[in-house]
């Protein structure tokens, strides 16, 4: 018989799934807890923008508060690698023992060379070869200059101005032959080949059906809940086929069918996904969170409508440039645009919007989140622009500094301020 759910189970859910459900643990956040993290939520998406912070760093601080960014930085070059980098959800962090599977359902053909003609596109890819076997990893503009390769005149794509040499290193990383050994400080790939980031990785005689059911798996484990267009989504594999695994899956017992009132698909669980008593967590998550990245999951769930508004012109946005939720309990109560003025120190809180139904101590909850992630970030301010329904409460309980009754572990914050270190209205200019 199929199980009923409510909209409250299926939420908390994919809460636990997802490693947001609990209060975060008290104490200096390990290495460990890290790695267990990113093998629960199996992925996170890579994006340039850096208002706040690189997009990867920030589900890590959704679920582990204040860490150690450099842990990631070691896990994606130390070997044996834990994490390396891939097209997923989008270009992304992955666990390498995803790598070969996704090889074979990852198809990006917009992003690299295959509008060249072949014989150039084959004369570039033996010398890049050659010039990543005989050297160290290298950047696609040190590449370029050591090929003495010149601008492609019809290079552009969707704004890109790449050159042959940068298409057809993006060409080989896709079809797996180069990755990324590291990233430069200006966030640069340094490209070398694949064999020497994974050893023995590749493996040509792999079964498809079942690369693709280890996918959606992966996938059905870090939702907890969801359907095949949620599954599929995670990696992006293609929906068709996703369905089919999806059957597979449940034969294999791996999925369950279950029903939650007021949604009219087809709904899975995976079965190991729990359902806790109470959903307790806090956080801000980046626009790029896996937990939202599936949006009309993530309406359906709390009813939240979300758009990144990154590429909305200035005088159309709604809410802001870089908007992240703002998580609390079961459901998502608010929503901030946070910028990181290093410069100055501040953690600047551009607009606050409150969700219909937020509870009274939203503006309290984001505040101690807020001054929480001023502290990872090494800013000593939280500076609030009255901008947004949420503006006022939240400039008074920024105003407590980062030492109150909502201090997440109990513990005291070291950044105590002076006594005029609180919200600072500034104007929107």
């Amino acid at each position: 018989m199929t199980a009923s759910l409510s909209l409250s189970q299926a939420r908390r859910i994919a809460l636990a799934a997802q490693g947001l459900a609990k209060v975060r643990p008290a104490g200096p956040v390990t290495a460990r807890a890290v790695g267990r993290t990113f093998a629960r939520i199996q992925l996170v998406q890579i994006d340039s923008v850096n208002v706040l912070a690189r997009s990867h760093y920030l589900p890590f601080f959704s679920r582990l508060g204040n860490y150690d960014p450099a842990i990631l930085h070691s896990m994606a070059v130390r070997k044996p690698r834990k994490m390396m980098e891939y097209w997923a959800h989008e270009a992304s962090y992955i666990r390498p023992e995803h790598f070969p599977d996704l090889l074979l359902w990852q198809k990006r053909a917009w992003v690299g060379a295959h509008h060249l003609e072949p014989a150039v596109r084959i004369a570039m890819e033996e010398r890049i070869l050659a010039a990543l076997e005989a050297g160290p990893p290298m950047t696609a503009s040190a590449l370029t200059a050591q090929l003495g390769h010149t601008q492609d005149p019809e290079s552009g794509n969707w704004g890109w101005n790449w050159n042959t040499v940068k298409r057809v290193l993006e060409h080989l990383f896709e079809e797996g032959r180069v990755s990324a050994a590291s990233r430069t400080p200006q966030f640069e790939r340094l490209y070398t080949l694949t064999s020497r980031v994974l050893p023995g990785s590749l493996d040509g005689g792999m079964d498809a059906d079942a690369a693709l059911d280890r996918l959606m798996d992966a996938a059905a484990m870090a939702h907890g809940i969801g359907t095949v267009r949620c599954f599929a989504d995670y990696f992006r594999t293609p929906l068709k086929a996703g369905e089919a695994s999806v059957q597979r899956l449940l034969q294999a017992g791996r999925l369950e069918r279950v029903s939650v009132r007021g949604w009219d698909r087809e709904t899975y669980r995976h079965i190991e996904a729990r359902l806790p008593r109470r959903a307790e967590g806090r956080a801000l998550l980046s626009p790029f969170d896996s937990l939202v990245f599936e949006r009309r999951r993530l309406e359906e769930l709390f009813g939240f409508h979300y758009r990144i508004e990154i590429y909305t012109p200035a005088a159309k946005r709604r809410f802001g440039y870089y908007v992240l939720p703002f998580l609390l309990r079961e459901g998502i109560v608010a929503r901030v645009d946070l910028k990181a003025d290093r410069a100055a120190g501040q953690l600047l809180v551009r607009s606050a919007f409150g969700e219909p139904g937020a509870p009274p101590d939203t503006a309290v909850e984001l505040s101690a989140e807020l001054w929480l992630m001023a502290q990872w970030l090494g800013l000593q301010e939280v500076v609030v622009w009255p901008v947004g329904d949420l503006s006022g409460p939240l400039s008074e309980a920024v105003a407590w500094g980062p030492i109150g009754p909502c201090e997440p572990d109990g513990q005291s914050s070291p950044l105590t301020g002076e006594p005029d270190n609180v919200a600072i209205l500034s104007p929107v200019d």
